[in-house]
């Protein structure tokens, strides 16, 4: 494997970089060490999705939930686990008892430098009202694992982008259900 010469900052702003090495342009989040997806099901089989408007794509999204990992000072040295629990607990209100590590790699590998790790929530508990932080506006969905087709079906002819990431960890969701471990450390 050969080493990449360091990237030439061509901008930075608050939160990414854009870089260049040789001709390739791309970018990278400057504000945090990584980026966790949650793929949520609580022990009766309903797939927990968070609904947001992005305005890169000036669209309302349908997406697992998700958040970066040590993007604030109150979450110094923040590990994947940590970081996937509270991002669920932020955005949908469930605590979770376990997190289970399904895949990692890069998000967009021709224009991003960032990569992501998908996990699954299990052993679910409705704790708090959810929606995000104060900076953001979630609404949560939760759909029967046996209906979610359907349901995205629905939802993307009433307008809604659907995160192809979705589709991923409905994957594990389906095909390895009962198959997956208890417990895996991250």
């Amino acid at each position: 494997m050969t080493s990449r010469p360091d990237p030439e900052i061509i901008h930075e702003g608050r939160f990414i970089r854009f870089q260049k090495v040789g001709d390739w342009e791309f970018i990278q989040r400057n504000n945090c060490t990584g980026i966790v997806i949650i793929v949520p099901m609580t022990d009766d089989q309903q797939v927990i999705f968070v609904e947001q408007y992005r305005p890169p794509v000036d669209k309302f999204v349908i997406e697992f939930p998700a958040g970066l990992l040590n993007d604030r000072a109150d979450y110094p040295d923040e590990s994947i686990e940590s970081g996937a629990k509270r991002e669920l607990m932020e955005e949908t209100g469930y605590r979770a008892e376990q997190i289970i590590p399904l895949l990692d790699g890069p998000i967009s590998a021709g224009s991003s430098a960032d990569t992501v790790t998908m996990v699954r929530a299990a052993g679910l508990t409705k704790v708090g009202t959810g929606g995000g932080d104060e900076t953001e506006s979630i609404r949560i969905h939760e759909v029967k694992l046996s209906d979610v087709d359907a349901w995205l079906e629905h939802q993307r002819q009433q307008g809604f982008m659907i995160e192809p990431k979705i589709y991923s960890g409905l994957y594990f969701l389906k095909s390895y259900n009962s198959s997956l471990p208890n417990k895996v450390n991250l």
